[in-house]
């Protein structure tokens, strides 16, 4: 059962049924058709800084400025709280920041974005989606893809986002529930890479939680939207050095963060542990799809 308090505007849950909910809280559900063919090993550049590259991200940023943020206020009902935090703690997010996020949408990381501008943000991105369809607007947002089972590139790739966070003071976003459920309400568990890097780097991380507005009737009859967005921007929230054990002193970062954001998004008992342990589904609310959740 889900408890909610009034987080300055009345809680509302979809409670959709037209997406097959994986069974394990971290599973994917989208097919992405490989269109690409990179491979994410020792040399590839997981963060580009060749001139064309830039020059192509100069013009991928006005665009969004000028069309995309706009657009995802009028097709999204876009609303976003807590920006004053990032002026609150200005001096402390200019040193480098993690972020972390409920993963709620294909474009709820062009909600961060407009959240957190003028900042410049980074964002670790699944592999695959590197070599789908939309692969190269994927890189050319910030996306850096994880690599899988080769230490050499991993190296390449934790060396490059140390470099990003301590050398450039960058942003880097996490979404620590491991995949995109679009409009689901229960914050799953989080695994623990973004307290990880926290940790490691001794940075703060940035609690965003995506929270839902009811639907006006248009976009519910004419655009079927499922909700409205909130993207709420909490406080930093800083690892805990008081705590010897670097494998506590994640597990304790990992749950003050999932606890901020149920927050952050009005929910006061959610129905998922803070941690991820090959977490399952939870069925709180009839599901239509139950049998396409394998």
């Amino acid at each position: 059962m889900i408890i909610m308090y009034n987080n300055c505007c009345m809680y509302f849950d979809p409670k959709t049924t037209k997406y097959p909910y994986p069974e394990n809280t971290d599973g994917h559900y989208l097919d992405v058709i490989e269109k690409t063919h990179y491979v994410f090993d020792e040399n590839y550049p997981y963060i580009d800084k060749s001139k064309k590259f830039r020059r192509k991200q100069f013009w991928v940023r006005v665009l969004l400025r000028t069309i995309v943020f706009p657009m995802a206020k009028i097709r999204f009902g876009l609303k976003i709280k807590g920006r004053k935090n990032l002026k609150i703690y200005k001096n402390d997010l200019s040193h480098g920041v993690i972020s972390v996020s409920n993963h709620i949408h294909l474009w709820d990381y062009i909600f961060l974005m407009k959240a957190v501008r003028p900042r410049k943000t980074n964002v670790l991105v699944w592999s695959p989606n590197v070599n789908g369809p939309s692969g190269g607007s994927v890189r050319l947002v910030g996306g850096i893809p994880i690599p899988e089972n080769n230490l050499k590139a991993t190296m390449v790739y934790y060396n490059a986002i140390e470099k990003l966070i301590n050398e450039e003071n960058g942003w880097l976003q996490l979404y620590a529930e491991g995949s995109m459920w679009e409009y689901y309400a229960p914050i799953r568990p989080f695994k623990r890479g973004s307290s990880f890097f926290a940790i490691q780097f001794n940075k703060p991380v940035m609690p965003i939680g995506y929270s839902y507005r009811k639907p006006t009737w248009i976009r519910k009859h004419i655009f079927h939207q499922s909700a409205r967005i909130t993207a709420n921007i909490g406080e930093p929230i800083y690892p805990d050095n008081s705590i010897m054990d670097k494998n506590e002193r994640e597990l304790d970062l990992t749950k003050r963060v999932h606890k901020r954001i149920c927050e952050l998004v009005g929910i006061e008992n959610n129905i998922y542990p803070p941690i991820f342990d090959n977490s399952k589904r939870v069925d709180y609310y009839p599901l239509d799809n139950k049998e396409t959740c394998k």
